[in-house]
């Protein structure tokens, strides 16, 4: 027997969904005749309708310009796919000081432990390190394992961050996990807004005045390589420790096309595994063991991720990473390139036809993002809209001289191109897409009249470039060389 719903009208049908959620428990009063399967039903099947709408407008209607957003390649989505049970199963336990499984409790782990083991060596091998943890779930998961574990081993809460109106992320911020969470107390780096990066010099003043336990650099507003190796000595002096949140620049650091942060001397590296870096959502931490002030530092930081601050890590996730890591080996340099090469001549053009870009005495940024002033234009939130309604996705962002507070309508917005440039954008794309949102941003044509003509530009991009094509893809071209 069919359930009421689909034999007879409901009022329900008659109501948008948020209206519909808004006012459930008032409907269900007024109309007794209604039971609470009714809801469950309509909820459903706004649900299944709302997530085909959303595939269909982000993935084949939208140019997505977002910078913390990755593309993943046919063969990696294969990958996840493949590991339909994998995602479903646990592995809590202990991990070495290379990264390796070492102890797990929970039984059916025959192929689990070699997975993760394999996944560690790819990233291992990948970035030149001799020690990661895959474990983290999140970049921000990341940055509180990496802020908790040295915290505990220093014995030091306090912790030296760029401002959050310079790029940091919320998660380095006294108003974030650092500060509300771990109760870390944070202080920022010097900041130069010429160069638009932190002040080597004055910082490694503010470094020896308050004797941090951890230096961080990196961030989600990041233009340029930040001055690390600058800071190495005052930083050893205190008895710190650097972290660099490589979340946005870890596949141009793969790439060998950004700057190398080990190598300039932080002992550990977080990031998510999702934006540059083109694979699933996940964490991951970096870092060398190769002296006994690291191994403990590490020792701590593991038992921050294992037990103080997770239990399932998605296990789902890790063959994709591994396959991405052999992605980037091949083709990371490539991507890399263009990707920065793109992000700059986007900055040139839209600088050259009157727009606000930061960085121009500077060649307008290194890595994958501009930042944009457009205030004269109504502001951050007002333009992000606008653009928005033209099926341009990018998001609103403080810039370094905007009062930290005014994170509503901040005067920025951040413009990424990791995507378009997965998708094959060149250089007369990225001038014709700049040309769109110029448009609608100098109010040359209403966000409804250019929506179709982004929509006509995305049809052009059908593939995915700097990757394989399927798993078959992957087996034939490593059993060449296995």
């Amino acid at each position: 027997m069919k359930h009421a719903y689909f034999t007879k009208p409901s009022p329900l049908k008659t109501l948008g969904i948020n209206e519909l959620i808004a006012k459930g428990g008032k409907l269900r009063e007024e109309h007794g005749r209604l039971t609470m399967d009714d809801f469950f039903f309509e909820w459903i099947l706004n649900l299944i309708e709302a997530t085909k709408n959303h595939e269909k407008y982000r993935e084949k209607e939208c140019i997505n310009l977002i910078a913390s957003e990755g593309l993943k390649s046919p063969a990696v989505r294969e990958m996840l796919s493949i590991c339909q049970d994998l995602e479903s199963r646990y592995a809590e336990g202990t991990n070495t000081l290379e990264g390796l499984v070492k102890e797990r409790y929970y039984q059916g782990q025959k192929y689990i432990t070699p997975i993760e083991n394999l996944v560690a060596s790819l990233l291992k091998k990948l970035f030149n390190c001799t020690w990661v943890d895959i474990r983290l779930v999140s970049g921000t998961h990341a940055n509180l394992a990496t802020f908790k574990g040295l915290s505990m081993v220093t014995r030091n809460n306090k912790m030296i961050v760029a401002p959050l109106r310079c790029g940091a992320h919320i998660s380095h911020d006294y108003t974030g996990l650092a500060g509300s969470i771990i109760g870390l107390e944070t202080i920022n780096h010097a900041y130069d807004l010429d160069e638009l990066n932190i002040d080597p010099d004055k910082s490694a003043t503010i470094i020896e005045a308050t004797r941090p336990g951890i230096v961080t650099f990196g961030g989600s507003l990041f233009l340029f390589p930040h001055p690390v190796k600058e800071l190495v000595e005052v930083s050893r002096e205190v008895g710190a420790y650097i972290v660099y949140d490589a979340a946005h620049v870890l596949g141009l650091i793969a790439g060998g096309q950004f700057q190398d942060p080990l190598r300039e001397g932080a002992d550990f590296i977080t990031s998510s595994t999702h934006k540059t870096f083109p694979g699933p959502q996940g964490g991951v931490i970096l870092a060398n063991s190769d002296t006994e002030r690291m191994r403990e530092a590490i020792k701590s930081v593991q038992h921050s991720v294992f037990p103080l601050s997770t239990s399932n890590t998605h296990l789902g996730r890790l063959p994709a990473v591994g396959l991405v890591a052999l992605e980037m080996k091949l083709f990371g340099e490539e991507l890399a390139k263009q990707t920065i090469r793109n992000a700059q001549i986007a900055g040139e053009y839209l600088y050259e036809n009157g727009l606000k870009v930061l960085g121009e005495n500077k060649g307008f940024t290194r890595s994958h993002q501009l930042a944009i002033d457009v205030q004269a234009y109504g502001g951050g939130k007002v333009v992000a809209e606008k653009l928005e309604k033209a099926n341009i996705i990018l998001n609103k962002n403080l810039l370094p001289y905007d009062d930290q507070r005014n994170r509503e309508n901040p005067s920025g917005i951040r413009v990424g191109f990791q995507d378009v440039t997965r998708r094959g954008f060149m250089k007369d794309d990225i001038q014709h897409l700049c040309d769109l949102m110029l448009d609608v941003i100098r109010n040359r044509k209403t966000p409804s009249q250019v929506r179709g003509e982004v929509m006509e530009l995305r049809k052009k991009f059908t593939e995915i470039k700097y990757g394989f094509k399927s798993v078959e893809e992957v087996i034939n071209y490593v059993g060449k060389y296995a």
